[in-house]
């Protein structure tokens, strides 16, 4: 008989985790007891992703206000830094500024506008059009900004991030003054010394920055690449994809991943003679219509993936070849048709017309925003997922 099922997307649920867990353990032993309970069965091919917070907490990688203010003063000793392109967030920024601004004697503050990287609006643009305000040339003061919008909050969080960054770096005992422009360049005609904040478009800035005269550019991901006081730390993204943990102190992104995969992958294969695929998985990467953010603040959507997961969808768009190829048949016959066709389709699809209106994302990227989105960042506790028949078509 047919199974009339294709992708299942399972929250697992786990213990709570804590520094120095086996998190390849728990992994595979809550997937399994969950399989037990729910009466499935896993299969090869199967995913299972993790969050990456899960495996920062194992690993104890955090740091304090005190350790990031500590490398700041390191690295730009009691000049005034320019920290341009932050993130509009609560729990992704705020507490890495307030250990930024521990280590600084003044910031100048650029946020990006009508929104930041990811989405988060100061602005709407109609209300620029209105104004006539050319966001990618003109620079606003906090005072102009203000005197032509007033106090906007953000639609879900409430919150006036001018305000509330301003506040947080004050209260840290710096100087700060605020501008608002989308030329990273600009900065320099306040600082020659500067923090870029930007996530996916850092190497550019850092860049046109260093073209331009700068004196000292580092991005975040420049910060607690090693331990500073006994911090956590990652090599490759600093403090990029962080997370507030405490008023006083962040989660880091986790580091040397493929370890881990790799023994949760073979766990699974020892205990169940299966070989399922493994990842970790952050933010995943969708954009929201209305609040129109887009969710992706983590420096990638996996740090680290098992190899059957490399790659992206070589499929084909099944409507196009219902209207187009088979048009003239129905029921069985263009049921077998259409199997027949995916069993014979070319390994490598990519720019054919038949394979139009398919997602062309990475599979990591795809399966990592499924995952995210079935983990919630809530309550859920459920940091595992199991993904089945996401390598199935239609002939299975």
């Amino acid at each position: 008989m047919q199974r009339l099922i294709g992708t299942v997307s399972r929250g697992i649920r786990a213990p709570i985790i804590r520094q120095g867990d086996d998190i390849a353990d728990i992994v595979v032993s809550s997937v399994l007891n969950a399989a037990k309970s729910e009466n499935f069965k896993l299969r090869d091919q199967d995913v299972v992703g993790v969050t990456e917070a899960v495996i920062a907490r194992a690993q104890g990688n955090y740091a304090t206000v005190d350790q990031i203010a500590s490398d700041i003063r390191n690295k730009f000793g009691d000049n005034p830094i320019g920290v341009i392109f932050p993130i509009l967030s609560r729990n992704r920024f705020a507490i890495c500024l307030k250990g930024i601004a521990m280590g600084a004697r003044k910031i100048i503050l650029m946020l990006s506008y009508p929104a930041d990287e990811v989405g988060n609006h100061l602005v709407e643009l109609d209300d620029l059009d209105e104004k006539g305000i050319d966001p990618w040339s003109e620079v606003l003061t906090e005072a102009q900004y203000r005197k032509l919008f007033g106090c906007r909050k953000h639609p879900f969080t409430g919150i006036d991030y001018i305000d509330y960054y301003k506040e947080l770096i004050q209260s840290a005992g710096c100087e700060v003054e605020i501008i608002l422009a989308n030329d990273c360049r600009t900065i320099l005609q306040h600082t020659d010394y500067v923090l870029s904040c930007d996530i996916h478009s850092r190497d550019r800035t850092k860049r046109l920055l260093n073209a331009a005269g700068a004196k000292l550019v580092y991005n975040l991901s420049d910060i607690l690449t090693a331990a500073v006081d006994g911090s956590g730390y990652n090599e490759c993204y600093g403090l990029l994809g962080s997370n507030k943990s405490s008023e006083q102190s962040v989660k880091l992104f986790p580091r040397d991943c493929m370890p881990i995969v790799e023994k949760i992958q073979n766990g699974f294969l020892k205990k169940t003679g299966k070989h399922v695929e493994v990842m970790i998985y952050g933010d995943g990467a969708f954009k929201d219509p209305v609040g129109k953010i887009w969710e992706l603040a983590d420096p990638v959507v996996s740090p680290a993936y098992t190899a059957g997961l490399e790659g992206q969808p070589n499929e084909i768009k099944l409507k196009y070849l219902a209207d187009n190829d088979f048009a003239d048949l129905c029921g069985e016959e263009l049921q077998t048709a259409i199997s027949d066709y995916i069993r014979s389709k070319s390994d490598d699809l990519a720019g054919c017309m038949i394979s139009q209106g398919t997602t062309p994302r990475r599979l990591t990227d795809l399966i990592g925003s499924l995952c995210d989105l079935t983990s919630g960042s809530g309550d859920k506790g459920t940091p595992i997922v199991l993904v089945q028949g996401y390598f199935d078509n239609y002939t299975k």
